[in-house]
């Protein structure tokens, strides 16, 4: 895959974080924002005249922290959350927690090496640094939902999340395609996780492309060995198309 000939001007381009633009981290909190990737993101949205979007699991506010001082238009928490090009934030309506995260935070109680993450409408739970717990905390988590209308589970790189059954990274790409400036325009999704499937799934379905970042099975047309591999891409195409570089 190479972006270089991917993008063009018409293109809507969708874009993971963790995994696919930054490179995964022991914590979510740890994430390092690599030299000159703001600057890069900013001139790619120019020459894609602002159709480029973040589809991440984080919460916005999280994304802009990150990126500071740039605000993309952006999909967080799986879609709960989602900021159109026009700034306006949509949100979907949550449903209890209470169940959930007591579940959660049970099971870390007696694991501390698990991490629970509580974000607007869903929490989700890590084992990052625990992958022999990986069935428990799917057990404990599925459980948890079983017993909370509304609510649906999603399976990521060692963590398992409760998160607002109408929330997906497909259908926040759809809402955005049927706005300005999305609309019209071929659809690319980047991502690297199976959180991401479905979002690959749906940009192919409209005639679009799913790249997958990394190892494993995907329905992704195509793909890109790691997220520095794409990130040397992104380079090349802002350099090559957008005129300027910044890393």
């Amino acid at each position: 895959m190479n972006l270089v000939d991917i993008l063009v001007p018409s293109s809507a381009l969708f874009l993971d974080f963790d995994g696919t633009l930054v490179d995964i981290a022991p914590q979510p909190d740890e994430v390092i924002v690599p030299a000159g990737l703001v600057q890069m993101l900013d001139a790619l949205n120019t020459y894609l005249g602002g159709a480029l979007a973040l589809i991440s699991g984080r919460p916005l506010a999280q994304i802009d922290a990150f990126l500071h001082p740039l605000k993309l238009p952006a999909a967080g928490v799986h879609g709960a959350e989602r900021r159109g090009a026009n700034g306006e934030v949509a949100l979907l309506t949550t449903q209890p927690l209470q169940q959930v995260e007591d579940a959660a935070r049970a099971l870390a109680a007696r694991y501390p090496d698990l991490l629970v993450e509580t974000k607007r409408g869903s929490v989700a739970l890590h084992y990052r640094q625990a992958p022999e717990l990986q069935d428990q905390c799917i057990a404990a988590m599925q459980a948890a939902v079983e017993d909370s209308p509304g609510m649906s589970l999603l399976k990521g790189k060692m963590v398992v999340e409760a998160k607002p059954g109408g929330a997906s990274k497909g259908l926040a790409i759809e809402a955005f395609m049927h706005e300005a400036p999305f609309a019209g325009r071929r659809p690319v999704f980047v991502g690297d996780d199976v959180t991401d499937e479905v979002g690959f799934a749906t940009v192919q379905r409209l005639q679009g492309l799913g790249v997958k970042v990394g190892e494993g099975p995907s329905v992704a047309w195509q793909r890109v060995e790691s997220p520095a591999q794409f990130r040397l891409q992104l380079h090349d195409a802002v350099a090559r198309k957008a005129g300027k570089v910044n890393a």
